[in-house]
């Protein structure tokens, strides 16, 4: 790679990305154009920047833009969320800020990962702790979240207000604390601040217990742990549990759960499988 590729390595990635698009598709004339994709100035002009600047700044001498600016930028030009990712880091030496977006449900193949996990229950939960997805596995040793409506999957609507979530865990204090500080960590950085504060009203209202859980002030981490669960059919079992962040999703997580020993395993696989 040439020195001036690599000291200029922000304008050479807005050129490419800029030469890729289509003008006509942007309401551009095609006209005669010397290279392909939009022009500089149509480019600013999405952008809502000076053509001069942008000009400068694909050359190396426009200077470090403001994170708004470059965001504008990568909004005139089409980025995904990745590429948006990868400009930051470019200009700054850091990605963006965390943007939250809520998104409904999850692609097929995610799903399609969870299926693939027929006796370790596994969930995808976003952010603010909504379940969104689950396997075969979760339904019959957690919760069947099918027959729950939207709002109520909800883990920490589940463990404050509900008495059958409470009763299943072996030190429900414990666990609770637990899951209200690993929120708090999971919803912060992701940047839900308006989806956070709207949740932590509701339960802070309809629980003291979280309240009083959430003034604490406690960070946590679910990345990885020992589970100890009350199920009815298998009494009390211990789940091993990791936790892994789905990749260009920040809101979302998957949940993975494995039985502690092999005596917990065979007992898993026979009731899932007579649940079939």
């Amino acid at each position: 790679m040439s020195g001036s590729v690599t000291e200029n390595a922000l304008g050479t990635f807005l050129r490419d990305r800029r030469m890729r698009l289509d003008p006509v598709s942007f309401g551009f004339p095609a006209g005669r154009r010397r290279t392909p994709g939009l022009r500089r100035e149509e480019v600013a002009q999405r952008a809502n920047i000076s053509p001069t600047w942008y000009t400068w700044l694909e050359q190396g001498r426009g200077g470090a833009p403001s994170a708004h600016v470059l965001d504008r930028i990568a909004r005139g030009l089409m980025l995904t969320d990745p590429e948006r990712d990868h400009l930051h880091i470019l200009a700054f030496g850091h990605p963006p800020e965390p943007r939250y977006r809520r998104h409904e449900g999850i692609t097929p193949r995610l799903q399609h990962v969870l299926d693939a996990m027929p006796f370790s229950p596994a969930i995808i939960r976003t952010a603010t702790w909504d379940v969104v997805a689950w396997n075969k596995a979760a339904a019959v040793i957690l919760t069947d979240y099918a027959k729950l409506p939207k709002e109520r999957r909800n883990i920490l609507r589940m463990m404050f207000s509900d008495e059958r979530m409470r009763a299943k865990q072996d030190d429900w204090h414990t666990v609770a604390r637990y899951v209200v500080g690993a929120f708090r960590a999971d919803a912060a950085r992701a940047g839900a601040g308006v989806e956070i504060r709207q949740l932590v009203e509701e339960l802070s209202a309809r629980s003291p217990e979280f309240k009083a859980m959430w003034d604490d002030n406690e960070i946590t981490s679910t990345r990885e742990g020992i589970k100890r669960l009350h199920h009815p059919a298998l009494g009390t079992v211990d789940l091993e549990f990791s936790t892994f962040s789905v990749e260009g999703r920040s809101d979302l997580n998957m949940m993975v759960y494995s039985p502690a020993n092999s005596e917990v395993r065979e007992q898993f696989r026979s009731l899932i499988s007579s649940a079939c």
